[in-house]
C-alpha cells in the first residue's frame, strides 16, 4: 500500500468538486488555477487566511487524480481533509448531484465552511426559494444551509463567497480573481489592480522596446512620481484617521462596554489593511494593525469566541514580533507585543492549560523586564513589570501554592499601589492594582486567611467605588465590582455572617444585572452574573428562604446553560454546570424535594466526572461534593444502602493528602464523617475553627 500512504500525506490548496456534466469549465478551472502565479508583491504576506503561497497548487480533482483508486470513497474523505479550500463549481447539475453535496457536506463537517467558496456556471443561485424556478438551481442543498463551528447543520441560510463563471472570457476572468482573493485573504480589487498593473507592464515593455523613446519614458517616469506622491498623501490622511480610531475613538467606546461599536472599530482598521502590502507597510502601519487584531481578539474574547480570539492574536503577535526585530530596543514595541502574550495566557489559563498560560506569561514578564531596562525611570514598564510578577502568582495559584502566590501578589500590590498614589491621572496604574489586590485576597482565602482575605476585599470594593464616580462609570471598574462583592459575600457567609454575605451577593447580582442588560453579547460579565445569582441562591438556602433561593439559582442557571451550548468546550463553561446542580442539589435538600435531590445530584455527579480544569485537585472535590449530596438525597428517601455506597463513592474521590482550601477542608471534614470517620473528621473542623471558619 506504499502509494496510498504517500497519497495520505499529500496536502492539497484547494479541493476542487463539480458534476461531469460540467467537466469542460472544470478543466479550464483547474489549469488556470494551477498555472496562475501570485503577484510577488502578494507573495509571503501574513492575511486571515495564513501566509500567501506563491503558487495555487496542488489542486484536487476527483476523476482526474483517483480514476485508479481502489477505494474512491476514503481517498476522497482524505482528500477533503487534506485540502485547505474547497471550490464548489455550481450549475443545476451540480444542485442535482448526490455526490457534489456529499462532499460539500463533508467538507463543512470538518467545521471550516468559510474556507468553502462557490464558483457559478450556470443557473441561478438560491433559485429554489421561487416557486417555478427550482429547475435554475445552482447551488446544491448542503451550500445553501450553514453549518456550526462543530460542523452541524444549523436552520440558517448559508452565504458562501460566489464568483460568477458566466459571460465573455473578461467575465469569467473577474470572476476566477474573486476566487482566488477569497483564497488569499485579500480585496478583489486589490488583486485586479495587480493583475491589470501586470498586464500594462507587458504592454509597456513591448512599446518600450518597439519604440525606444526616450520622451515616451519620462513622461512615465513623471506620471510615476505624480501618482505616487498622490498615493502617500492619500495613505497619510487614511492612516491619520486609522491612529484616531485606534485612539481616541477606541479609548470613548472601551468605557461603556459596546461590543458592537468596538468590533467596527477593529473591523474598519482591518478592511483598509487588508488592501495593503503588509511587507511594505511603514513602523506606525504594522503597529496599527497589529493593534486592530488585538482589539478585535479582546472582543471574540468577551464573547465568547475563544478560539477566534486566539487565532486573532496569533496573528498580531506576528505583526508586533516584525515590530520589535525592526526597532527592538522601542518599548513602545515591546509593550505592544506583550500584550498579546499576556492575553494569550488568560485564553490558556480559562481553558485549563496551565503550562501553555506559564509559556505565555513568561514571555510577558520577559517582554516587560526589557521595557523596565530600557527606560528605569519609566513608570508605566514598572506597572507591567509588576503585572507580570502578578501573573506569576497566578501560575502559582493555579498549582495550589497559595502561601507562595500571596506573598508574589503582596509585592506586585505594594509596588503597584506606591507607583499609582504617585500617578493618579493614570487609570490603568489603578486597574493593575485593584487586579494585584483581587489576587491577593484570593490567595489569602484560599490560604486559610479569612480576616486578612476580608481585609483586603473590603479596600478593594471602596477602591472601585470611588473609581466608578470618578470614571464615570467606567465598566470595566463595574465588572470588577460585581467579582468582589461576590468574593467578599462568600467570606462574610464562611465566617458565619450570613446576613452581610447575602447583602454583598446582592450586590454582585445587581451590578452584573445591570451590564448583561447594556451588552448581552457580553459571555464574561453573562458568566460573572450568573455565579453572582448562584452564590446568592445557596447562602438563601442556609436562610432557608426558599422561594426566593429557587428563583436566584433559576437565574444564575439559565445564564451559565446559554455559555455552555454557546462555547461547550470551554471547561470554564462546564464547571458552571456542575456548580448549577449541586446548588439545585442542594436546595431540593433543604426543602424536602426527595425526587428532585436525588435527580439533580445524579446529574451533577456525571457532569463532575467530565470536567477537567486546570485545578485536578478542585475537580476532585467537586466530584466527591457531589457523591456526598446523592447519598443525601438518598437517605432522605429512605435508602441507607444507596447512602452508604454513594457515601463512599465520595470518600474515595477525595484527592490523597490533606486538604488546603477551607471549603474544601470543610466538605473533606463532612465526607469523612459520612463514612463513620468521626476522629479525622474531628480534626479538620478544629483546624476550621482556628480560621475562624463557621459555614
Amino acid at each position: 500500500m506504499p502509494g496510498r500512504q504517500a497519497r495520505a500525506r499529500t496536502r492539497y490548496y484547494a479541493f476542487l468538486s463539480y458534476s461531469h456534466q460540467d467537466e469542460e469549465l472544470a478543466d479550464w478551472l483547474h489549469r488556470e488555477l494551477e498555472k496562475f502565479r501570485v503577484p510577488s508583491s502578494l507573495a509571503g504576506r501574513l492575511t486571515a487566511n495564513g501566509v500567501i503561497p506563491r503558487r495555487l497548487t496542488p489542486i484536487f480533482r476527483d476523476e482526474h487524480d483517483l480514476s485508479a483508486a481502489d477505494d474512491l470513497g476514503d481517498e476522497i474523505e482524505a482528500a477533503i481533509g487534506a485540502s485547505q479550500f474547497m471550490i464548489v463549481l455550481c450549475s443545476p447539475a451540480a444542485a442535482r448531484s448526490r455526490w457534489t453535496n456529499a462532499e460539500i457536506e463533508l467538507f463543512k463537517r470538518t467545521g471550516r465552511e468559510g474556507c468553502l467558496l462557490a464558483a457559478v456556471a450556470s443557473g441561478e443561485p438560491f433559485a429554489s426559494d421561487v416557486p417555478g424556478r427550482e429547475e435554475e438551481e445552482c447551488f446544491p442543498p448542503a451550500l445553501r444551509v450553514r453549518y456550526d463551528r462543530r460542523g452541524r447543520p444549523t436552520a440558517k441560510r448559508a452565504e458562501p463567497l460566489a464568483a460568477d463563471l458566466r459571460g465573455d472570457a473578461e467575465e469569467r476572468r473577474t470572476g476566477f480573481l474573486k476566487l482566488v482573493a477569497g483564497m488569499l485573504g485579500v480585496g478583489l480589487d486589490e488583486l485586479v489592480q495587480r493583475e491589470t498593473t501586470r498586464r500594462h507592464r507587458q504592454v509597456a515593455w513591448l512599446a518600450a522596446a518597439s519604440l525606444a523613446g526616450m520622451a515616451v519614458t519620462s513622461g512615465l517616469a513623471i506620471t510615476a512620481i505624480h501618482a505616487r506622491d498622490a498615493a502617500r498623501d492619500q495613505r497619510r490622511e487614511a492612516e491619520g484617521l486609522v491612529a484616531f480610531m485606534l485612539g481616541d475613538l477606541k479609548d470613548k467606546l472601551e468605557p461603556i462596554g459596546r461590543l458592537d461599536a468596538l468590533d467596527g472599530v477593529g473591523a474598519k482598521v482591518l478592511e483598509y489593511y487588508r488592501r495593503q502590502d503588509t511587507s511594505e507597510l511603514s513602523d506606525a502601519a504594522l503597529l496599527q494593525r497589529s493593534r486592530a487584531l488585538s482589539l478585535t481578539a479582546d472582543v471574540a474574547g468577551l464573547r465568547g469566541q475563544t478560539r477566534v480570539a486566539e487565532r486573532l492574536y496569533h496573528e498580531a503577535i506576528a505583526g508586533t514580533a516584525e515590530a520589535v526585530r525592526r526597532n527592538p530596543n522601542d518599548p513602545q514595541r515591546l509593550f505592544d507585543h506583550a500584550q498579546n502574550f499576556f492575553y494569550l495566557g488568560e485564553i490558556a489559563r480559562r481553558r485549563g492549560d496551565s503550562q501553555a498560560a506559564e509559556t505565555n506569561y513568561r514571555a510577558y514578564k520577559d517582554l516587560s523586564e526589557r521595557m523596565v531596562a530600557l527606560q528605569p525611570d519609566n513608570m508605566r514598564w514598572r506597572v507591567e513589570e509588576q503585572n507580570a510578577v502578578a501573573n506569576l502568582g497566578i501560575v502559582l495559584f493555579a498549582q495550589r501554592r497559595f502561601k507562595e502566590a500571596a506573598t508574589q501578589f503582596a509585592q506586585a500590590v505594594r509596588t503597584i499601589q506606591a507607583l499609582s498614589a504617585a500617578n493618579p491621572g493614570k487609570p490603568e496604574y489603578q486597574k493593575s492594582f485593584t487586579e494585584a489586590l483581587a489576587w491577593l485576597a484570593d490567595a489569602e482565602g484560599a490560604a486559610g486567611q479569612l480576616k486578612e482575605a476580608t481585609d483586603h476585599r473590603r479596600q478593594l470594593i471602596q477602591l472601585l467605588d470611588r473609581l466608578v464616580t470618578s470614571s464615570g462609570a467606567d465598566v470595566e471598574y463595574e465588572e470588577k465590582l460585581v467579582f468582589a462583592h461576590r468574593a467578599l459575600g462568600r467570606l462574610y457567609a464562611a465566617q458565619g455572617q450570613g446576613g452581610q454575605g447575602i447583602a454583598e451577593l446582592e450586590a454582585a447580582a445587581a451590578t452584573g444585572d445591570k451590564l448583561t442588560s447594556t451588552e448581552p453579547s457580553n459571555r464574561q460579565w453573562a458568566w460573572s452574573t450568573g455565579n453572582a445569582h448562584l452564590d446568592l441562591g445557596e447562602q438563601l438556602v442556609v436562610a432557608r428562604r426558599f422561594d426566593v433561593a429557587r428563583a436566584e439559582i433559576g437565574r444564575g442557571c439559565a445564564l451559565i446553560e446559554r455559555l455552555a451550548v454557546t462555547e461547550p468546550l470551554l471547561m470554564q463553561w462546564r464547571a458552571g454546570q456542575r456548580s448549577c446542580l449541586t446548588a439545585q442539589t442542594r436546595l431540593a435538600l433543604a426543602s424536602g424535594d426527595r425526587g428532585g435531590a436525588i435527580r439533580f445530584a445524579q446529574r451533577a455527579a456525571a457532569t463532575a466526572k467530565a470536567v477537567q480544569t486546570e485545578d485536578a485537585v478542585g475537580d476532585r472535590y467537586a466530584l466527591a461534593k457531589t457523591y456526598r449530596l446523592l447519598g443525601d438525597a438518598q437517605k432522605l428517601a429512605g435508602g441507607e444502602g444507596a447512602a452508604r455506597i454513594s457515601w463512599a463513592a465520595a470518600a474515595d474521590s477525595l484527592p490523597p493528602g490533606a486538604a488546603e482550601r477551607p471549603m474544601e477542608m470543610s466538605e473533606h471534614a463532612v465526607i469523612l464523617e459520612r463514612v463513620g470517620r468521626t476522629a479525622e473528621a474531628n480534626a479538620i473542623q478544629q483546624q476550621l475553627s482556628r480560621m475562624a471558619y463557621r459555614l
